[in-house]
């Protein structure tokens, strides 16, 4: 398509001649609330589960507090990818930046 069929109004203008529409840092929230309190439940359920008797499932219900750590790195890092800083993560976490960076940071 020659540049004369191109509509100027619709057209993204930027002072550096960027085309791309500028990276968001922050994506919408969509029903993290929600699915927090279903992964909760679940996790309740299973420890009924396991407490009325079912002691084989102890080990792989322990087993998902290191699945746990290692999905909360994984967002940490993500959250890190998307220009979050220490602080603003710490700050969720009621720790402070340097045990934020202390455990997720570094070369894990």
């Amino acid at each position: 398509m020659s540049p004369s069929f191109v509509n100027p109004a619709l057209t993204l203008h930027t002072p550096t001649g960027d085309s791309r529409p500028p990276k968001s840092r922050r994506r919408d929230v969509v029903e993290n609330d929600e699915y927090a309190a279903f992964v909760r439940r679940i996790i309740r359920a299973f420890a009924r589960r396991v407490a009325t008797g079912d002691v084989e499932a102890l080990r792989d219900m322990v087993g998902l507090s290191d699945l746990l750590d290692d999905a909360i790195t994984d967002a940490v890092k993500g959250l890190r990818t998307h220009g979050y800083s220490w602080a603003e993560i710490a700050d969720r976490l009621g720790i402070t930046r340097q045990a934020a960076h202390q455990r997720w940071g570094g070369d894990k």
